[in-house]
């Protein structure tokens, strides 16, 4: 058998790789005090050669600002929800805690402060290792460790993962390119910036990067809390992370954990008998599970989408929507919405007792909804499902309450609005009003026949529609309560939801203006925003027109705040990890109905609550509403209001539109008819009760008297609260 040679001697290949690093220490040595190597282990040639590799490299790297997580919170600043794909919160220096600061430099360079950015002891050990063709050791100095950090994880931010080299991958002339990064970050940052990048660029195992991150996930605490055995665990893991993850690993944990308080014991960093007790303390972990998205939100799992939507669909956030993602995954954005947790907390209360999430088998939606006059912030917006819902519960991807999709097309993942029956009839009475008739005005609410042909007015297209038992599949306009086929006001046609009284005033009316006047109070299409309420079938006054809830709020708030529109808005700003503030959606506040309008309309809302359709819904304070049901109880609403906050309640079948509510498990029971007021308005009577009150509920102003116009011949009054049952409130039918 052939004698064996020297392994740094065997083959020429390997000579040639030990003077190639000589070569290159040769030139460190140059550029780090005290690295010096003996030129007669170098050629002229070898020295030059390495001489101009070395120049050549870059020194100059964008360190930049690592990815970072991004915040969604409600108004008061508590948090929602995050985004990220790598789990960060970058931090100051002065808000790590001290023993974390000095466990990592004890266990991953302990001659940090004193060195220029490489470590001359470790990296002729790492070069010897090396040529005798043995494992590539990191040598790193936390410096190196850093640079190698900012390369490796910004690819990954980038989605170039498969270009980082790690290990065995890194040729020689990774590692020398690292070195002198290494030498130049040194040279431009103190040594407590780098320690600062470091801490806060890091991989800490199950997904944590930075150290805030993973005192957050490990132990439910800030990196400024910190205790010792905390940070001696934590500096231990990120030399193998996988191996020393306390969750995964904890025996290897503890073993690396008293390794790292040795060295800081040896280091000086910390008194005999602060290293006793800490050795002497098990590791006991809080585990905070990562909550990553809408899905996993503190609460309002739906405004979250769709505040997120906003951003995802807004070129100002980005060109493309590849872009926007990337922002919102890894910008470190502060996001503050107008979301209000006390009023979302209750109206998600609200659906236990009607459509509980563990005992809804029929599937039944419900959402409520609440906009705040003269601002337009969305204060609530709550469904009784969830995007991932839990075994045995009732799940939807549709945000019951927004549109389908915003005005250039882009989805809001919205359910496209739901028929708004009579709730739509307010504003065929706003043009009664502005075009000149009276509160008081006596209509004819005994016409029930209005046959082909008969001449609707519309100045800006075609009215059409039949309600005339002589024509085939045809039937006579109807009312709820059969006494009310009569003369009589039009006030009392409108709290009483008389749908004879609303086409005898639409009659009088010109069709494009009632469209108008609902476009004025912000009205459009749940399907598309872009296209208003269609009125081109009389039907259409009744509600068989798809609206969302939170549009109907912001219409309602219309009249609320004296004819001021403001279209609803979910954010109030954002800013990324730098401070940098982007332009959020303004609620363009406007005035676009006449206040005596507005004024008019809510004098004859508030009898709604009082003897009207809604006469068993009050709430004792100042306010108004109107109820609506459409045809065989298939959709259901209450919109109401005070003068400070305006709420939408809703309940019907969100993904089978035409099924009907009647019979359905709705409050633990089964009943055969579901109107306005039933489940969707008692749901907006007990929410309004609970949090009303923390919002303006002042006394609204009167109409002029010269719009109310009390009528010279008294016409016949019956209310809904006479002509129902106690139990049966007055209800109103759309065909």
């Amino acid at each position: 058998m052939a004698a064996k040679k020297h392994p740094i001697f065997d083959t020429a290949t390997t000579l040639g790789k030990l003077v190639l690093f000589l070569g290159v220490s040769a030139v460190c040595g140059v550029l780090v005090a005290g690295l010096m190597v003996p030129a007669v282990a170098l050629t002229g040639n070898t020295a030059t050669s390495s001489i101009s590799f070395f120049d050549d490299l870059p020194d100059e790297m964008s360190v930049g600002t690592p990815a970072q997580s991004s915040k969604i919170l409600a108004s008061d600043g508590s948090l929602l929800a995050t985004f990220y794909n790598q789990n960060r919160t970058e931090v100051a220096l002065d808000a790590i805690s001290p023993f974390m600061r000095d466990a990592i430099v004890s266990i991953e360079d302990a001659r940090f402060y004193e060195h220029g950015g490489i470590d001359a002891k470790g990296l002729m050990r790492a070069m010897a290792s090396m040529a005798r063709g043995g494992d590539r050791q990191g040598a790193s100095t936390i410096t190196q460790q850093y640079v190698n950090n900012v390369i490796i994880q910004t690819l990954e931010a980038n989605g170039e993962g498969e270009k980082a080299k790690v290990g065995g991958d890194k040729q020689v002339g990774d590692k020398v390119r690292e070195i002198k990064l290494a030498i130049a970050i040194d040279k431009k940052y103190s040594k407590d910036e780098i320690l600062q990048g470091y801490l806060n660029w890091v991989f800490f195992a199950n997904g944590n990067y930075g150290i805030e991150s993973a005192a957050s996930f490990y132990f439910g605490v800030s990196a400024k809390d910190l205790t010792l055995p905390q940070a001696a665990t934590l500096a231990g893991v990120v030399n193998l992370p996988s191996y020393y993850d306390p969750l995964a690993n904890p025996e290897n944990a503890l073993s690396r954990r008293n390794m790292v308080l040795d060295r800081m014991f040896d280091q000086k960093k910390i008194d005999k008998e602060q290293y006793d007790a800490a050795v002497a303390t098990p590791i006991e972990l809080n585990v905070q599970a990562h909550k990553n998205g809408c899905a996993t939100a503190v609460r309002a799992e739906y405004f979250c989408q769709y505040a997120t939507n906003l951003i995802l669909n807004d070129p100002a956030f980005g060109k493309t929507p590849a872009d926007r993602g990337k922002l919102l995954d890894q910008g470190g954005l502060t996001i503050t919405t107008t979301l209000n947790p006390t009023l979302q907390d209750a109206a998600q209360e609200q659906f236990n007792n009607f459509t509980p999430m563990d005992n809804n088998p029929d599937q039944v939606g419900q959402a409520i909804v609440s906009v705040q006059p003269k601002t337009g912030q969305i204060l609530a917006m709550a469904q009784n499902t969830k995007l991932f819902p839990a075994e045995g519960q009732w799940g939807s991807d549709y945000n019951f309450n927004v549109d389908r999709l915003d005005a250039k097309g882009q989805s809001l993942g919205g359910a496209g609005g739901f028929d708004v029956g009579s709730t739509i009839k307010p504003f065929t009475f706003a043009e009664w009003l502005n075009s000149g008739h009276k509160i008081n005005e006596i209509v004819d609410a005994s016409v029930r026949k209005y046959p082909a042909g008969f001449p609707w007015v519309n100045s800006c297209g075609t009215t059409s529609g039949i309600y005339d038992n002589n024509y085939p599949g045809s039937k006579d306009l109807q009312n709820a309560e059969n006494n009310f086929y009569q003369r009589l006001t039009a006030r009392e046609g409108l709290y009483n939801s008389l749908n004879t009284a609303t086409f005898a005033t639409a009659a009088k009316l010109d069709m494009c203006n009632i469209q108008k006047m609902m476009t004025a109070a912000g009205i459009h299409l749940g399907e598309d925003p872009n296209q208003p309420y269609d009125l081109t079938n009389v039907s259409s006054l009744l509600g068989s027109g798809e609206v969302a809830p939170v549009i109907m709020a912001s219409a309602f708030a219309t009249f609320a705040s004296g004819g001021v529109h403001c279209d609803p808005i979910a954010l109030l700003s954002i800013t990324n990890a730098k401070g940098d503030k982007f332009p959020v959606p303004s609620a363009n506040c406007q005035q676009t109905i006449k206040p005596e309008v507005a004024a008019g309309v809510v004098s004859v809302l508030q009898e709604v609550l009082v003897r009207g359709s809604g006469f068993q819904i009050g709430i004792g304070l100042p306010s108004g509403a109107k109820t609506g049901t459409t045809n065989d109880s298939q959709q259901t609403w209450t919109t109401g209001f005070t003068k400070g906050l305006v709420t939408t309640s809703w309940l019907g079948s969100p993904e089978k539109k035409d099924r009907s509510n009647n019979g359905l498990l709705i409050a633990n029971k089964r009943i055969d008819y579901v109107d306005g007021a039933t489940y969707a308005g008692k749901a907006w009577q007990g929410y309004m009760k609970q949090v009303a009150g923390n919002f303006d509920t002042g006394a609204f102003d009167a109409p002029p008297a010269s719009m109310v116009n009390p009528p010279v011949t008294a016409a016949p009054k019956t209310d809904a609260k006479d002509a129902a049952k106690p139990s049966e409130p007055a209800a109103e039918k759309k065909d």
